[in-house]
């Protein structure tokens, strides 16, 4: 197959390029292809004439979303309505990451791919109208939702992930403080990638959660993280009242794997399993 993947430098692209080894994959990082300019998207379908489109750009500063909800609704929902317009003109699958933010995290245990959704922010509320206009533009569409993304090529950026944000901190001293009552499954960009190259050898359409196994609070993660690190850190938990900031949370938000159990797929390996692998990689790929 011809597989075009849009925002290609992100965390998840990069490990999807060799997920993707058995086909011809382009991936274009924004500076190549803005998914944002329709006359560049027609173009790069008309040239590369993919059989699949895997779109991981999105505007997924959750914060910033609060005071810029209409950039977040055209990233986030109208160019994704675009995509899957071009996709379906042409005869291609679209495939699209959401997130576990489409759920306001009131419940207590994991959310399927059949619950309803009812995000609590603006990036919830425009991933979720970006769900929706997928799935009335084209048929041929695989939605996929994932959880606190963290892979290799954030460690080499400025703005970094989760896990060397909390490495740098350590590093600097101090206390750090981290939630203790937003509880998910932060997830290998590795993993996901893997999964996902399972989901279209068995060319599937719809919606599935793809996510590491089990679930945590990211104080819970952090801690864990320090321990595979063999660092000294005082970390320290708090609540997310103790923490306010712009965009609302869900405080639980881990998903159910039944899509791709039902498919026969095999379960994704546990997050701590996930992490440890992340931390003996991370060896000189840090940025400071």
């Amino acid at each position: 197959m011809r597989i075009l993947i849009t925002g290609g430098r992100g965390q998840l692209a990069t490990d999807l390029v060799p997920a993707l080894a058995d086909h011809a994959v382009t991936a274009l990082g924004r500076d190549q292809l803005d998914i944002a300019n329709p006359d560049q998207v027609e173009a790069a379908f008309r040239e590369l004439r993919p059989d699949v489109i895997v779109n991981t750009a999105a505007f997924h500063k959750v914060d910033l979303c609060e005071t810029e909800p209409e950039s977040s609704f055209t990233v986030n929902a109208a160019v994704p309505q675009r995509l899957a317009r071009a996709a379906r003109d042409t005869g291609a699958l679209l495939v699209h990451f959401s997130t576990d933010y489409v759920f306001d995290g009131h419940q207590h245990i994991p959310y399927r791919e059949t619950d309803p959704v009812n995000p609590i922010s603006v990036y919830g509320a425009s991933k979720a109208a970006g769900e929706m206009a997928i799935r009335a533009t084209t048929d041929r569409h695989l939605i996929i939702r994932t959880s606190g993304l963290y892979g290799h090529a954030g460690a080499t950026t400025a703005h970094g992930n989760f896990p060397t944000t909390m490495l740098r901190l350590a590093a600097a001293g101090g206390p750090i403080s981290v939630v203790d009552d937003q509880v998910l499954t932060p997830s290998a960009t590795l993993d996901v990638a893997r999964a996902t190259a399972g989901l279209l050898d068995t060319q599937a359409t719809g919606t599935f959660h793809v996510t590491n196994s089990g679930e945590c609070s990211w104080y819970q993660f952090a801690a864990e993280l320090f321990r595979l690190a063999g660092v000294d850190a005082d970390v320290r938990p708090v609540s997310q009242g103790e923490r306010p900031v712009p965009a609302r949370r869900p405080a639980y938000s881990v998903l159910a794997h039944e899509g791709i159990m039902r498919l026969g797929l095999p379960d994704i390996r546990p997050w701590q399993e996930a992490l440890g692998d992340y931390v003996r990689g991370l060896q000189g790929r840090v940025t400071t």
